[in-house]
């Protein structure tokens, strides 16, 4: 999973309160559960409709968390990472890295919590066709022998 690399990226501080169901997001990643290859960081897996984080809009999934309430979130254990977010009380601000789209057109990032790339479909279609040519030049040329 190697979804951060050749995204440009931006900064902000995001001021989120803490509503019923919490600041509404999950997140993913850690020391001991690198969501990217080679980075420990903590990553937005998933803005829960209705939450904090979704009413405020600033938040997206595949932002990386740098810091809650200025608490640095480098070298940390996931399950660490979870505990600050717990006590970390009513007002939470979260440094947050932004995931910036490339501007060629490519998606990048399908928006589901999972880095994306090239969809399936559009290599496996091709891939097929080639078969079935095959396949049936193999058939025609067997039938005149």
């Amino acid at each position: 999973m190697n979804g951060g690399v050749g995204c440009d990226r931006s900064e902000e501080v995001i001021h989120l309160t803490r509503g019923p169901s919490g600041l509404g997001f999950n997140i993913v990643g850690g020391v001991d559960q690198q969501y990217i290859v080679n980075d420990s960081g903590i990553y937005v897996s998933r803005i829960k409709e209705g939450g904090a984080a979704a009413l405020d809009g600033r938040l997206q999934e595949g932002d990386k968390i740098l810091a809650v309430n200025g608490k640095d979130l480098k070298n940390l254990l996931h399950n660490e990472t979870v505990e600050l977010f717990r006590n970390a009380g009513s007002e939470v601000s979260l440094n947050v890295q932004h995931r910036l789209q490339p501007q060629n057109g490519s998606a990048g990032y399908r928006g589901d919590g999972e880095p994306g790339g090239i969809p399936l479909a559009v290599i496996l279609v091709p891939v097929l066709a080639i078969a079935v040519a095959g396949m049936w030049a193999f058939l025609r040329y067997r039938q005149r022998m």
